[in-house]
């Protein structure tokens, strides 16, 4: 077996990259998501190393210290930072030539030959869902052999043909014991979960067809393939044993309530788990559990879910494929509100269809089913996505790239009526909109008052917040 490096490689101060991130970006306070994707495969290869070198402030010169003391090096390369990636990879070869160098994730998984092409550095691309082709490469496999490889036969670019999805995800290893082993887990930080946090996929994949969403159109593919309830039960006890510093455990999986049954299972088997060591979970949920699932959640300790809602506008969310109602939206927002079970809302502004008027309705809607927090992002054409090709054929995108220079999103896309200039200043207008309520101000001081580090923590990110708002407006 080489000896491996699993690296999220560095770029901009605070950038929260491809290695974990859905929106690969620099956020309004500091996040940084598990690079679970890296830690995934390493937990697979005897003797690796994971780094994860944004969330810990490793520079590459930090890095490149271990170029020497490794035979084999894989990248997690994002579309917004592909070329600094490159320049990794570059740096790490120029230090050891015999190095092998492969590159994974999202967007070389879609553009494999012009991802291996753009450098003589790299050695290899794994394709979409890579975990054994990388432990095929690892182990020394010959290149010719290992499906989901893209590789250079004599000069030549060689696509081999692609690997079968995995299905039986029970018999993919623990990410937590390489969290443990390799990651410092309080530098793991995201502002709507308790600090500190573990997430973990149970499930790959998702039933939806949203045209914008980044892992089931590159890696994780449009069915759910899932952990038994009895594995995720297992996988929570690890959790509490190895991290007992844990106050939320996450499931990043896509959509964690694609599959009713198993989630209401789920629930009944780690309710009363959490519930001994006060430690609270979160989720990824659709916005259409019924009220008989939220109940049976709320038993077993959950306290918030994430939620896309994306736009308030049924139109946009018919053009974006979201397989969902307002209607349903509304009821679902009560039941949680009845059961005082947290949300933490996900708006998109840009998609297709937005005009100056969908956004002041979009804006209207969030302030009336009032989740607990929100985030606003730029909609975001990545390669590889539905709306990346509509975007191209519309003439909606240029090759700008999708971060400005310090890291932070940019709107890429304008259209005949809404020029980008106006997408992205809707960002700040809508949280302006929403936050900047005496009812909601009220509410986020009331919350305040009940906790010190609460209190502490919510100053920090209100400072972040600002300087993240002014920033915004000498951009714009």
């Amino acid at each position: 077996m080489k000896k491996t490096l699993f690296l999220n490689p560095p770029s901009y101060e605070g950038f929260d990259g491809g290695a974990g991130s859905r929106f690969q970006a620099k956020r309004e306070v500091r996040s940084f998501w598990y690079p679970t994707w890296l830690a995934q495969v390493a937990a697979m290869v005897p003797g690796s190393k994971l780094i994860d070198a944004p969330a810990r402030g490793r520079s590459l010169e930090d890095v490149l210290k271990l170029a020497g003391e490794v035979e084999l090096l894989v990248i997690y390369a994002s579309a917004p930072t592909f070329r600094s990636d490159v320049g990794v990879a570059e740096a790490f070869k120029a230090k050891n030539p015999n190095l092998m160098i492969g590159l994974v994730g999202a967007h070389v998984a879609t553009l494999p030959e012009p991802s291996l092409a753009a450098s003589m550095a790299v050695d290899f691309v794994a394709r979409h869902e890579f975990d054994y082709t990388i432990v095929e490469v690892a182990e020394g496999k010959p290149f010719a052999e290992i499906t989901g490889l893209t590789w250079r036969k004599d000069g030549v670019i060689t696509h081999n043909p692609d690997r079968a999805l995995i299905e039986d995800m029970d018999a993919l290893p623990s990410v937590i014991p390489v969290y443990v082993r390799d990651l410092v887990i309080e530098d793991y930080y995201i502002g709507y979960l308790k600090h500190p946090y573990v997430s973990f996929y149970s499930g790959r994949g998702c039933k939806s067809k949203c045209s914008y969403c980044l892992w089931p159109q590159t890696i994780g593919g449009r069915i759910y393939r899932a952990q038994s309830p009895a594995r995720v039960e297992q996988e929570i006890r690890t959790i509490l044993e190895l991290v007992p510093q844990t106050k939320e455990i996450f499931f990043d999986d896509d959509t964690l309530t694609d599959d009713l049954p198993r989630v209401e299972e789920i629930a009944r088997r780690i309710g009363p788990l959490l519930k001994a060591k006060g430690v609270t979970w979160s989720c990824n949920a659709k916005a259409n559990v019924p009220l008989k699932t939220l109940e049976i959640l709320k038993a077993s300790n959950l306290r918030q879910l994430l939620v896309g809602f994306e736009s308030g506008n049924q139109t946009i969310l018919n053009n974006i494929r979201k397989g969902l109602r307002l209607d349903i939206v509304r009821q679902f927002m009560a039941d949680c509100h009845a059961l005082k079970i947290t949300v933490h809302g996900a708006f998109i502004m840009g998609l297709p269809g937005e005009t100056r008027e969908t956004i002041a309705e979009s804006i209207r809607f969030a302030k009336e089913i009032n989740p607990h927090s929100i985030q606003v992002s730029l909609a975001a054409p990545y390669p590889g996505t539905e709306l990346f090709e509509q975007a191209k054929a519309n003439g909606w995108y240029g090759d700008d790239g999708l971060i400005e220079n310090g890291g932070t999103q940019t709107a890429v896309l304008s259209y005949p009526d809404l020029p980008s200039d106006q997408i992205f200043a809707a960002v700040e207008e809508f949280y302006r909109a929403f936050y900047f309520r005496p009812s909601k101000i009220a509410e986020m001081v009331g919350e305040m008052l009940t906790s010190w580090d609460l209190f502490q923590r919510r100053i920090r990110e209100g400072v972040e917040f600002f300087q993240f708002l002014n920033k915004r407006g000498a951009e714009g």
